[in-house]
């Protein structure tokens, strides 16, 4: 886009061709002024001159020749041996003669001006013709004078006036420009000076006002995204609920259809393998075979009862609980197992709170779930680690804040017990179907995956939550369970509100 002039040169230019028009009229007054008053005075001088015949030295214009004509039309030149007079002063002194009155006539630019003044009665005349440069002077001196008065004019408009636009004007409009860009940067709280002209005045003034409102909207608007992705959040998280309760009460169902349909066959089954056991002609392996299927059928009938236990859970009671201390009963029924004897487990106790509100047999099972998926995590590594640390956290984020914020409350509502191992982690497209029922990452025949989705029922149940969260080395998990709050702390609580 081609770039515009501005407005301190546009009026500039705008009122100098005002000015150079006005001082044009002036010039042509003062070179009329200068030929209506200079001429007569000049005429006057030399007629003075021209009575004085025996004054040379009084000449008004050094240089000047003067004849004198006599009333027969006979010239004779007032220095001695001086030149005749041309043909225009003759006919000059003709004029003067007829008119009775002196005759200053300048002539043009490149002419010598000449005078004419009777003498007498008798019709004596005394002419006169300047000097070339003389001449030349009466012509250029109005006019030089012309230009100085238009040139101080110019340069003074252009000073003062530049000035002045510029200080009242021009910089003002400048800083709300550079105001208006920051706001277009998204600085909407920029505001400028209330200086100038009265008009500049006011448009500073409504600008700060409006950016006044500016930043008011903005903070709204961040305010109701803010909810809004909160809201989004909730509904999100009640929607993923929502579905996992509906395939919760879907497996629920099948369970309890495939444990009553297969529990009663199954008994038989076990039933007859221990009739079969005590016949005394049995020999060693097929009694030793008898006793595998046994195991087995034994290991059928515990996962028809975890079936029955996830279609109809028992709700226990919620007391408060020292989940540090659970956690601690927890790890050590873990470490004395053998399997699991090279495993380093630690419990780490985080300053604050750790009593918690729930039901103390689910949340040892949340708890001995999650160990034990982490012992078979880490089983096999050079340096086997799981570590358990207990210490209050906030039991929902609130909307617009980040876990930070949610963390440094006064009062945290939760007692969190994070479970963390150094094994392979979970795969990302597995985090999503982590809790689904019967999903598993274990190897065949080593795991139902129904264990972490009993804990997370049960932490659920229980007013908490279980969530995986992600970063670091290994996998962490995060049981989060309503904090159990004493009666001073709730004495408190009621009094601030």
């Amino acid at each position: 886009m081609a770039r515009r002039p501005g407005l301190q040169a546009e009026v500039l230019a705008s009122l100098a061709l005002v000015m150079a028009a006005a001082t044009g009229v002036l010039a042509i007054v003062l070179v009329t002024h200068h030929e209506r008053v200079f001429q007569p005075v000049l005429a006057s001088a030399l007629s003075i001159e021209a009575r004085s015949p025996h004054l040379p030295a009084l000449s008004v214009v050094p240089g000047t020749r003067w004849w004198f004509v006599d009333g027969e039309g006979r010239a004779h030149p007032r220095e001695r041996g001086g030149e005749p007079p041309d043909a225009g002063s003759l006919e000059l002194g003709r004029e003067a003669s007829l008119a009775s009155a002196a005759l200053l006539r300048v002539g043009g630019p490149g002419e010598p001006a000449r005078f004419a003044v009777p003498l007498d009665a008798g019709g004596r005349v005394a002419i006169a013709r300047l000097p070339q440069d003389a001449s030349r002077r009466l012509h250029t001196a109005p006019r030089r004078v012309a230009l100085a008065v238009l040139l101080a004019d110019a340069a003074i408009f252009t000073v003062f006036g530049g000035s002045l636009l510029r200080r009242r004007l021009v910089l003002p409009l400048r800083r709300l420009r550079d105001a208006a860009e920051a706001v277009a940067r998204g600085d909407a709280e920029t505001q400028v000076p209330v200086e100038g002209t009265r008009e500049t005045a006011d448009l500073a003034a409504t600008f700060n006002v409006m950016t006044e409102a500016l930043a008011l909207r903005t903070g709204a608007l961040e305010k109701a995204v803010a909810d809004l992705r909160g809201a989004n959040r909730e509904l999100r998280e009640a929607r993923a609920g929502l579905d996992r309760a509906e395939r919760l009460a879907a497996v629920g169902r099948l369970a309890a259809g495939v444990a009553h349909e297969v529990g009663n066959p199954m008994g038989a089954i076990l039933a007859f393998l221990d009739l079969a056991a005590r016949d005394p002609g049995l020999s060693p392996s097929g009694r030793d075979h008898l006793a595998r299927a046994a195991r087995e059928g034994e290991r059928v009938r515990e996962i028809l009862r975890q079936l029955l236990d996830f279609s109809r859970p028992e709700r226990g009671v919620p007391e408060p609980l020292d989940l540090a201390a659970a956690a601690e009963e927890t790890a050590a029924l873990v470490r004395a197992q053998r399997r699991y004897a090279g495993i380093a487990i630690e419990v780490v106790r985080e300053p604050g709170p750790t009593r918690a509100l729930a039901d103390s047999h689910a949340v040892t099972q949340i708890l001995l779930n999650l160990l034990l998926n982490a012992a078979d995590a880490v089983r096999g590594r050079s340096q086997p680690r799981i570590e358990l640390r207990v210490g209050p956290a906030p039991l929902h984020l609130r909307a617009g804040e980040d876990v930070t914020a949610a963390s440094a409350r006064r009062e945290p509502d939760a007692i969190c017990c994070r479970v963390s191992d150094n094994g392979p982690g979970v795969d990302e497209a597995d985090r999503e179907r982590i809790f689904d029922p019967f999903f598993t990452t274990k190897d065949p025949g080593e795991g139902t995956g129904l264990g972490l989705s009993n804990a997370l029922r049960l932490a659920e149940e229980n007013g908490g939550r279980l969530d995986l969260e992600s970063g670091g080395e290994g996998a962490t998990f995060a049981l989060r369970l309503p904090r159990a709050v004493s009666a001073q702390v709730a004495v408190r609580a009621s009094g601030s509100t």
